[in-house]
């Protein structure tokens, strides 16, 4: 029944798609529903100061997984072509991160049954890499919550539902196969979620009638639209110029969360019920932030020209939970990246990070889930990159 060690924890890495650091009811927004994720933070660790290392998908995400910076990996922006020869657009495909090894890798080859369902976004989305076995994953990187295209076993369908639905049933037939073993599992579930589009007819017609017609959005910040944007005047769908195209836009924008919320639920009651949640970490963080009308801007880092790096693109959510391993309740200030993912979660379940290590800049806070206390004497800045723009954070105390 997968791992039940205490030596050898199971992994399920939680990866949402364009979420600002704002947007979870725990975070400051109580008119978002996010019960799960907010059991989530109350049963662990909630960081108030975790960064991504690029705010674009495609590096931030390969950052996570190599531990690199994106001039270090080399994916430096969104992957537009590569993903799948199967589409017009792509022509060929590439594996962005053919050569670099990830922490997937790792794990694969001391032990773990490693899975991938959702989003991959780092192209040759037909052929499982980087150490993953299981494999179902978007075809892309986003676009329509319904049919989304997708590949398994090589092999490209049409998702048949709504996305964030699709991909964690598919997490869960891949759980369900490992009930078999004791071999410790290490899942990832990428949703597309709450990345656009964020039309009515994308979302749940329940959830985004709710918010359309009941939320105020009064704890959202909106500002003027930012002269640097990059939203074309006229542009459907894109930025919220008024009362009525900002209430269209949060609300399917809230939809997406509220339902990927609801699939989180799912998830972990799957843990609960086959008695695997206090021996399984769960790691939830987005791949970049979001403005949605902060500082006037409609998207993340290349939503203005320059390139923005506002706390709200940078910044992401993030929580770590471990029921009778990692103390709950606690809301961590500590100055911390996706860059340090990698040795963390490897520290963490006994796996040495000191191979190349000297090419990562991340470093390991896996004592401090394991008990110590963050002490606040952490890193004293975080770096992030985006194309030839970059930023040092320094703490704000």
């Amino acid at each position: 029944m997968a791992s039940k060690n205490p030596e050898h924890p199971n992994i399920l890495f939680i990866l949402s798609d364009d979420q600002g650091p704002w947007a979870m009811n725990c975070y400051g927004t109580p008119e978002l529903e996010t019960p799960n994720l907010d059991g989530l933070a109350a049963s662990g660790i909630r960081f108030e100061n975790f960064f991504c290392a690029s705010p674009v998908c495609s590096p931030a995400r390969a950052s996570i997984l190599t531990g690199q910076m994106p001039s270090q990996h080399g994916v430096q922006d969104f992957l537009r072509a590569g993903n799948s020869a199967s589409l017009p657009a792509d022509g060929k495909t590439i594996q962005y991160l053919e050569g670099r090894t990830t922490y997937v890798e790792i794990l694969a080859a001391n032990g773990y049954d490693c899975g991938l369902s959702g989003k991959w976004h780092l192209g040759d989305s037909a052929t499982p890499q980087s150490g993953f076995d299981f494999w179902n994953v978007h075809a892309t990187g986003a676009g329509d919550y319904y049919s989304a295209p997708m590949f398994k076993d090589g092999l490209p369908y049409s998702a048949d539902g709504y996305f964030s639905d699709v991909i964690t049933d598919n997490a869960i037939g891949y759980l369900n196969s490992q009930l078999g073993s004791e071999v410790p599992f290490s899942l990832n579930v990428h949703f597309t979620a709450p990345h656009a589009p964020w039309g009515r007819e994308q979302h749940p017609p329940e959830l985004y009638e709710n918010y359309f017609t009941h939320c105020s959005f009064e704890s959202v910040r909106w500002d003027p639209v930012h002269p640097a944007h990059l939203a074309k005047v006229g542009s459907s769908g894109s930025i919220g110029r008024d009362a009525d195209e900002r209430r269209e836009l949060l609300s399917g924008y809230f939809s997406a969360i509220t339902a990927m919320d609801s699939n989180i639920g799912r998830l972990i009651g799957w843990l609960d019920s086959n008695g695997l949640r206090e021996n399984t970490l769960i790691v939830f963080t987005s791949d970049n932030g979001m403005n949605m009308g902060h500082h006037g801007i409609w998207g993340k880092g290349n939503g203005t020209y320059p390139a923005n790096m506002f706390d709200t693109s940078v910044k992401v959510p993030t929580l770590m939970s471990r029921p009778g391993h990692i103390a709950a309740g606690q809301v961590v200030p500590d100055l911390l990246s996706h860059y340090d993912l990698m040795p963390t979660i490897l520290d963490y379940v006994g796996l040495s990070h000191d191979a190349g290590s000297a090419n990562r800049p991340g470093s390991s806070f896996a004592p401090q889930l394991n008990g110590q206390e963050f002490s606040g004497q952490g890193p004293v800045v975080v770096h992030d990159e985006y194309g030839p723009t970059r930023m040092i954070r320094t703490d704000s105390k």
